[in-house]
Order: C-alpha cells, then structure tokens, then sequence
C-alpha cells in the first residue's frame, strides 16, 4: 500500500475529552475516528489490525470444533421475556417500539436468542454436543463509555455458546476454550492470566483473562511464583492473606484489563425455553450451557496499551497493520518503487511512504507513530553502499543491510 494513496493522514490532534492512551494514539495514527462517547468508526488501518485480531481468533475456535454463525441484532422483547431480562436488563439494553409499535431491543448479549434457535435442532442426546459462536456487533447502553476501545457503547464480540449433555462434557469442552483463549491472547502478544472470578447467577465460580495494566478498571491478586490469579470480589471471598493457596507463594495486587470471560451457564437458560434432550435410557433432560466472550476491540485497545512509547504504537508482528513501513528519501523514488515491488513480489505487507510533500523527520515520526514491526529507509545515502537501512521499531538504532539480504529479513 502507497501511503500518498491511503484514505487516512496521521494528526496532532485528538478529541478533548479522550485521556486514554489507546485512544490518543489510535486516533492520531489514523486507524479509528471518534463518531461520539463509546463509539469509533474503524478506518482503513484499524480495519486491518482487527481483520487480524479476528482472523485469530476464527483459527482457535473452529480448532476447539466451534462452528460460526451470525445472529440478529434486533431482538424479540418475547424472547427476552422468557428469562425475565427484559425488563432487568433495561438500563444496559437499548430498546425501543418500531414503526408498527412492537417493542425490540439491540442485542448485548446473545444466549436468549440462541437458546430459542437451538431448540429447533436439539431434542437428543444424539444432537449433543454443539457449539457455535459469532463475532458480530453488540450495543450496552454503557453509562461509563470511556477509556477509548475499552469500554464502549457499540463493539466487537466474539461469542461462543456451547450445549451439552451432562457437566462432564461441558467441563472438558470448557478447558479446551480456556486453552483456546490463553492461545489467542498470546498470539496476539500479551500475557492474559487466567482469573477466579465470581459465576454471579450462574454458578459460584467463572472465569476471565487479566492483562495486568495500570490502566486497568479491575483489581486483580496474583502469585508471583505461579499463573494463580483471582479478581478482588473472590480473593476476599476467600480470604487471601499474601500467600497463594495453589503453592504458597507472595500474592500481589495490581490493575488488570478483562480481555475475555468464560462462564458455565448452567440450565438456566435451557429451562426458561424448556430446552431438553432425550438421553440414552429415554429420559427428558434440560441441556447444559456455557458462554465465551472475547472483544476483538478491546484486545486491540489492550496491545495499544501495552505497547507503546512516546513516538507511538508498537504493534507485534502477529496483528501489526502492515509488517514493513517503507521510506524512500532524497531523491531516491526510482530505487524506492524498485525494493517496493520486490517485497510485494516476496508476499510480505509493506506500507510504502513514498510522499514527496514531507520532510524525513515527518517520515519516520509517522512511522514511529504508526508502529509496523520493521522500518526499511532507501536514500542516496544508504545506495551509496548499497544497502537499505533497517530498524525494528521499539530498537534505538538502524542497521544497514545490503541490498541483497534485506528481503531475506522480512
């Protein structure tokens, strides 16, 4: 991609009222725009980082056996009705009376619905287990919206529900979808630990994934010898006194950012819409549930987050718009466009500043700011020994690389 051409321009300014790194920078960078409080328009370059993100996150959930499908936004206030969280889940549901006056809401959330589609194809034990997920938009009628892609008010979500016939098959599928989630976050490049956390009115115990931050809304107690982690509500519960209770190592308190939540569901769900089974001795049994939560948006809010320096992003290789930020400088266009087309020809993303309206400096400040893996410099200086100019962004100083070898280092 030839940055003269891009849709976007890098910028100085960012709303006001945004205090938030991620957003700042994100913002500036080009990759989102602020449409109101809670809620960004995803440009060109943000676009991609999330198609990556998600592309991620497609891979790790079909592996667990997951199959993808996409739900309706606008939803039944009947079907909400059958849980009771129609009228509990007013203040964070954005419902309304269409042009008919039949009450709807948009969706925040996705187990009612589902429910009410699975009991077309679930009626024995035969049909179990199934597991579907989408990544699709949500709306909350969030009283809080701030902190960037942190929180919000429209948003990215991956939701994963799965339907069994007995708590053995759901605490095995329940594992691979934790494992599946540590895969994702790593691959993503941060450090989620796993975290007791309270099941509310499911069960006594669920699950999230933590990245530690100082940005963080949550309080979170971990071993430092070990990956054992609790959120605040359940370290008290447990009465937490500095040692941890999985090896007896120091246990710390510190911020983190919830990447990701899993919760056992139970039959609460399956016994509002009398979803039952037929098991092997003819028997009617309700189907059992868990629900999975990932926000592609606040992953990507969250690797802001935790990289960055004062220039800008500083994306990991595995999600980063592009992996090679491109410069061509005095005079040297023609050999530009000529490393240009070879790296395209070696199948590598490459971002081409090839603008002749602005300075070096404003060069490499945008793509400090933009932050791909790899920064390549062409000029006459770098010609004269035949070589390109490498950085790594986040390193403090350029090699040089003869013109020969530097595609082997993409």
């Amino acid at each position: 991609m030839r940055l003269s051409q891009l849709f976007t321009k890098t910028t100085k300014e960012v709303p006001a009222d945004e205090e938030a790194i991620n957003a700042k920078l994100l913002i500036r960078g080009g990759f989102i725009s602020k449409v109101m409080a809670g809620v960004y328009n995803y440009l060109p370059l943000g676009f991609r980082v999330l198609n990556k993100i998600n592309g991620i996150i497609r891979e790790e959930m079909n592996a667990t056996g997951a199959e993808e499908l996409h739900m309706s936004v606008l939803q039944n206030k009947e079907t909400w009705e059958q849980t009771g969280r129609w009228d509990s889940a007013k203040d964070v549901m954005y419902q309304f009376e269409d042009a008919s006056g039949k009450k709807v809401g948009l969706g925040w959330t996705h187990e009612e619905p589902l429910t009410a589609v699975a009991k077309h194809f679930i009626s024995s034990y035969r049909d179990l287990p199934k597991k579907v997920y989408q990544i699709q938009t949500k709306f909350r009628n969030e009283p809080r919206a701030r902190s960037g892609l942190l929180r919000g008010r429209e948003f990215l979500m991956k939701d994963l529900y799965s339907f069994h016939t007995d708590e053995n098959d759901l605490n095995e599928y329940y594992e691979r979808v934790a494992q599946a989630y540590a895969n994702i976050f790593h691959r993503a490049g941060v450090k989620a630990r796993r975290t007791l956390a309270s099941g509310g009115l499911f069960s006594k115990f669920s699950d999230e994934f933590q990245v530690l931050s100082e940005v963080g809304e949550d309080l979170v107690y971990y071993c430092v010898d070990c990956e054992y982690t609790a959120n605040k509500d359940v370290a008290q519960e447990l009465n937490l006194k500095g040692k941890c209770p999985k090896c007896g190592g120091l246990i710390k308190e510190d911020k983190g950012i919830e990447v990701g939540n899993i919760f056992k569901l139970g039959t609460r769900f399956s016994e509002a819409f009398d979803l039952r089974f037929t098991d092997a001795e003819g028997s009617k049994k309700p189907v059992i549930m868990a629900s999975y939560g990932i926000g592609p948006g606040r992953l990507l809010a969250t690797v802001v987050e935790t990289y960055h320096d004062d220039n800008g992003i500083i994306w990991p290789e595995s999600i980063a718009p592009f992996k090679v930020y491109l410069v061509s400088l005095d005079g040297a266009k023609k050999e530009g466009d000529e490393v240009y087309e070879k790296i395209l020809h070696n199948g590598t993303e490459v971002l081409y500043d090839d603008r002749d309206d602005k300075t070096a400096g404003e060069k490499f400040a945008d793509a400090d700011l933009i932050g791909c893996p790899i920064r390549l410099v062409v000029s006459r200086k770098t010609l004269q020994k035949n070589s390109v100019e490498v950085k790594r962004r986040g390193d403090e100083k350029a090699k040089l690389v003869p013109l020969t070898k530097y595609v082997g280092l993409l």
